[in-house]
């Protein structure tokens, strides 16, 4: 992968890095694994705005990847190596011997041609999904399970990958990229590999409107509002706000919002680093 840096003919391009698309080599979906979704603008069932500053934004075909990979023992040839606009990785399609067609996250190294499996006894190769008892320590994972059979919902952006680090009884320990520790049942299963497009990281949009086309509409800041709007509003000249907190007067910067009884922090070894 690599990033292009354009040219400062106008305001807009003179900061512009944007990812290269030499990897794709399709310009239109599979249309049997497309369909047309519609926005909400933030809006609920009801019609109330639940989330500030969404609007807008590009019309988007949702692709449908296939996060379970439970199509055990039945090899697939990638066809294809594509774009998705609802995510910042590339997306695989593969063609199975039986006929059927699926989307895949498309790891670094995956090549059009390229056969993959899943099932519990398969090779550990780049594609490759099987549970992660079976997968050597030390290997680097992504698309991983919290349930068996529940589908993929963790490492799935661009670029990242998780550490199978060692096994305790019936739990796989993982090192999830934020750096926490955490048990999850080894019947889990997990993609061999490292998601692809990690120039993501490196891009910047140049300008405004590029938010705009993601849907994302200016966001404004806590102090410019008055008192009644946000609790760092208001004071007269420009006051600092305070201590930085969110518009319910939850505050940021460190102060920890974890629930100290949740259920699921029996399965965290060490928590993520600052």
């Amino acid at each position: 992968m690599a990033v292009r840096k354009l040219k400062p003919t106008t305001p807009g391009q003179r900061h512009k890095i944007i990812g290269a698309f030499e990897t794709i080599t399709a310009s239109a979906p599979e249309k049997s694994l497309v369909y047309g979704g519609r926005k909400t603008g933030g809006r609920n069932n009801t019609g109330k705005e639940t989330m500030r500053y969404i609007g807008g934004g590009h019309k988007r075909k949702y692709r449908v990847i296939d996060f379970k990979r439970n199509k055990d023992g039945v090899p697939a040839t990638v066809k294809t190596i594509e774009y998705d606009p609802n995510r910042s990785a590339r997306i695989a399609l593969l063609f199975y011997a039986d006929g059927e067609k699926r989307y895949i996250l498309a790891p670094n190294g995956l090549q059009v041609g390229q056969t993959v499996i899943s099932g519990a006894d398969v090779a550990p190769e780049v594609g490759n999904s099987l549970p992660m008892q079976n997968i050597p320590l030390g290997t680097l994972i992504h698309n991983i399970e919290l349930r068996p059979g529940q589908g993929a919902s963790l490492v799935r952006s661009a670029g990242v990958f998780a550490q199978l680090t060692s096994r305790e009884d019936k739990y796989a320990i993982v090192k999830l990229p934020s750096g926490e520790l955490r048990k999850i049942l080894a019947a889990c299963k997990a993609t061999v590999g490292v998601v692809g497009n990690s120039d993501h990281a490196l891009e910047k949009s140049g300008k405004a409107g590029r938010s705009r086309w993601l849907g994302r509409r200016p966001r404004v800041r806590g102090v410019a509002m008055n008192p009644v709007d946000h609790p760092m509003g208001g004071g007269e000249g420009r006051a600092s706000g305070g201590h930085p907190r969110s518009r319910k007067g939850l505050l940021a910067k460190g102060y920890k919002t974890r629930a100290p009884k949740k259920q699921s922090n029996k399965y965290i070894i060490e928590r993520k680093k600052k």
